[in-house]
This record gives C-alpha cells, sequence and structure tokens, in this order.
C-alpha cells in the first residue's frame, strides 16, 4: 500500500478516536459546543479577550459548560451565582490547583512627561525586596531594573495566544521554539539570582535574630533537616521566593498603572479623590492605613480601579479534588475549572453600565462605602490570592500618595487617551501612556 494512504488512514483512525474520547468522555460533563478533535473549542475562543468569549458562549449553554482546550475537559464557571456555590459553597470540593503548563515549568523628572511603568513597579517591587531580602534596591540598581523588565515581559507572554496554545498542547513546550523558552529563560535567570541570595543569607544567618522571610524559611529548614518528608528544601525556598515576586510584584504594578490611566482619563473623579485627601490627611503627614475608613470616596475608587480592569479575567486554573455532582452535571476528579472572574466583576445587575468607570458602584446614597459580595478581583473561596490584604494596603498607600503630592496631566487631548487593554489573555495588560506629574 501506497505510504502515503497509509498515512492519511492514520491520520483519520488518529482524528476519529479523538473524537470518540471526547465524545465518550463527556457524556456526563456540562453542555458545551461540539469539539473538533484533537483541538477541541480553541478556535472558538478568543486568546486577546477570553472573557468576552466566556461571556458570548454562556449566553448558549449556561452558566455551567464544559470545553474542550485541546483534548482535555475544561468546566467553565460563568457569573456570581456559580462561581459562589462552587468556590465559596463547595470551596473544599473544588479546591484542587489546576494545570498551568508553562507556570508549571518553573516550579522546578518635575514637568516633564514620563511612562510610570518604571516608577510604579519599582515601589511594589521593593515591598516584596524588603520582606524578603530585608531590604529595598534603589530605582536605578540593574537587579531591580532587572527583574522589573523579565516580570513586564513574562506577563505580556502569559497573556499571548501562543502560550493558550502551549497550555493547551504542553508537548509544544519542549519541542517547539517561542516566547514560551524566553518566559522559562527569565525564571531561571531569577531563581538563579535567589539561589545567590539564599547562600548569602545562609553565610550570616543568626537563629535568634531572623531578619526577614528566607531567614525564617532557612531555620524552619534547619528544624526539619532530619525529617525525610519535610517540604522545606532549597529548592522549594526558590520556588516560593520567586512565588512571592512573580504574584507580588507585577499584579500590584500592572493595577497601579491600570489605575493612573484611568485617573488621568477622568479628571473629576480624581479631583473628588484629592479634596478628600485634603479634607482627611491633609499635606503635612503621610497616609496611612487608619485613614481608609474616613475616606469612602477613595475606598470605591481603588474598589472601581480592580472591578473595572479585570486584571485577570479568569485568575488561576483549579482542579476538582473528588468526583462530584455540581448542579445535575457529574464532574470527574482532577478536572480543570476555569472561573469566569469577569462575569462577576461585571455583572450588570450588582453594577449598572458595568462598562463603565464609575466609583459609584461602590457607594450607597448617602455616600458611605458599600461592600459587594461581587468584588472579587483576587478570586474567592480556597486558593484566592494569599497576598490580598497586603494588596490592598499597597494599593490604598499608593494611590492616596501619589494624588495627595502630585497633579495628573495628560500629553494629549483626554478624548484621545486610549483606556482599552492592549490584551485581555491571562491578564488585561495596559497600555502604555505618557503623563506628567505635576507637584501640588
Amino acid at each position: 500500500m501506497d505510504l502515503a494512504v497509509i498515512l492519511v488512514l492514520s491520520l483519520c483512525c488518529l482524528l476519529f478516536f479523538s473524537l470518540w474520547r471526547q465524545n465518550s468522555g463527556g457524556r456526563k460533563l456540562p453542555p458545551g459546543p461540539t469539539p473538533l478533535p484533537i483541538l477541541g473549542n480553541i478556535l472558538q475562543i478568543d486568546a486577546k479577550n477570553i472573557g468576552r468569549s466566556l461571556s458570548n458562549l454562556s449566553k448558549v449553554y449556561g452558566p455551567v459548560f464544559t470545553l474542550y482546550l485541546g483534548k482535555k475537559p475544561t468546566v467553565v464557571l460563568h457569573g456570581y451565582e456559580a462561581v459562589k456555590e462552587a468556590l465559596i459553597d463547595r470551596g473544599e470540593e473544588f479546591s484542587g490547583r489546576g494545570s498551568f503548563p508553562v507556570v508549571d515549568r518553573t516550579s522546578t523628572g518635575l514637568g516633564s512627561s514620563c511612562d510610570p511603568t518604571l516608577y510604579l513597579g519599582c515601589a511594589p517591587c521593593n515591598v516584596i525586596c524588603s520582606i524578603v531580602f530585608h531590604n529595598r534596591f534603589d530605582y536605578k540598581d540593574q537587579h531591580l531594573l532587572s527583574f522589573l523588565e523579565k516580570f513586564d515581559e513574562n506577563l505580556k507572554i502569559l497573556s499571548s495566544p501562543w502560550i493558550q496554545v502551549c497550555n493547551n498542547f504542553p508537548a509544544l513546550i519542549d519541542y517547539f521554539p517561542g516566547s514560551h523558552k524566553i518566559f522559562l529563560k527569565n525564571i531561571a535567570d531569577m531563581k538563579q539570582y535567589f539561589f545567590e541570595k539564599i547562600k548569602e543569607h545562609q553565610e550570616s544567618l543568626d537563629i535568634n535574630n531572623p531578619r526577614d522571610f528566607i531567614d525564617c524559611f532557612l531555620i524552619k529548614m534547619e528544624e526539619e533537616k532530619y525529617n525525610q518528608e519535610t517540604e522545606f528544601t532549597t529548592e522549594a525556598l526558590i520556588t516560593t521566593v520567586n512565588d512571592l515576586f512573580g504574584a507580588g510584584t507585577e499584579t500590584v504594578s500592572s493595577t497601579l498603572k491600570y489605575g493612573i490611566l484611568l485617573l488621568l482619563k477622568y479628571p473629576e473623579i480624581t479631583a473628588k479623590v484629592q479634596e478628600e485627601i485634603d479634607h482627611v490627611i491633609g499635606r503635612h503627614r503621610s497616609p496611612c492605613m487608619q485613614d481608609k475608613s474616613h475616606m469612602p470616596y477613595t475606598e470605591a475608587v481603588v474598589h472601581e480601579i480592580q472591578r473595572y480592569i479585570d486584571l485577570l479575567p479568569t485568575s488561576g486554573p483549579r482542579a476538582t479534588t473528588c468526583d462530584i455532582k455540581f448542579r445535575n452535571y457529574f464532574i470527574p476528579k482532577g478536572t480543570t475549572i476555569i472561573v469566569s472572574l469577569t462575569s462577576v466583576l461585571h455583572d450588570s445587575n450588582e453594577f449598572p453600565n458595568p462598562e463603565k468607570f464609575d466609583p459609584g458602584h461602590f457607594l450607597d446614597e448617602s455616600g458611605k462605602f458599600k461592600k459587594s459580595d461581587y468584588f472579587m478581583p483576587f478570586s474567592t473561596g480556597k486558593r484566592m490570592c494569599a497576598g490580598e490584604s497586603l494588596a490592598r494596603m499597597e494599593l490604598f498607600l499608593f494611590v492616596t500618595t501619589i494624588l495627595q503630592n502630585f497633579h495628573l496631566k495628560s500629553v494629549v487631548d483626554l478624548k484621545d487617551l486610549d483606556i482599552t487593554p492592549v490584551t485581555r489573555g491571562f491578564a488585561s495588560v495596559p497600555p502604555t501612556y505618557q503623563l506628567c506629574f505635576v507637584p501640588v
């Protein structure tokens, strides 16, 4: 038989077998669009705006539906009720860590216009540096600048369509070139730097006087050195430090960068924040967390920034920890779960005109701050962001300190100031822009 015929027949058999497995394996799962062999539903997802794609699919298949991202079924939770029922009411069953293959590989001047990215990146990064290293870096320090460059590059890579392909077909990670190689190299470089810092800490460690997170971890390693099953190892420390920097730097930095852009776009909102700052804090002392309870409008603005930008539209993937019955559907143990945070943060019943930047979404009729159960930028339930409290403090203090000391001046007409994200993949990446920080 001709070799070409054999190859065609083999390919057809492979395709039919793949389609059969998808159909037979998903009989009891929630409904969803019919998947293509091997590719699944990946062509029906806009990698540059995942949240919108999921919203469109939910209109057809409801708040709980199944997608095949490649050959693997993934259950999507869309809307507040479904998200709350799964992550809060049945949090233990949905608390497994989902697979994110590309990331998983890493587990082993005054008056002049400027791009605020550097300053809004250095400040949050130095907060983590003080916790982990017990010191801060000068804004011109090459290590700090290298960190920020790699964090920014990695966030853009993670939000690219190619990474969505790699996550759905992990074999590509090892055998194909692409931007994922840059991501992995960036992580490897940072881990090497963390390893060198850990060695420095080991040489000067005083178990009776820990200076920072690394010291505390090293002390625990010493206490557990005879435990064969200990998880306190050097590799675990390197990975944990990497996670602290990755989660605690770029997310806050991007939120601040996007937030300043929104405040630049809407000067009337900025003016109200500055009026509240003048009334509560004044100009002669720095803001503190005790001020927040007396500044409902500013707190509403900070919340609205996070709601509006929808920084992580689907959060991180989760997985079911056991076979469960959820809303009359059977979901097997280990099934990947995607949570559409966009569907909660932009719910029109809770937030009228959700596509509009409006601090009134978090204010009652008397102007007092109004909490919302739908506010989930850090996700919710088990595996929600561990750094939520720190991030909330940073965002409030950075925003109030900036507006206490500066007026924001756009270098272009406000109607031409674009606030559309560059992409809405893994993260909503803010556009670049220029502004002037004019001293008050």
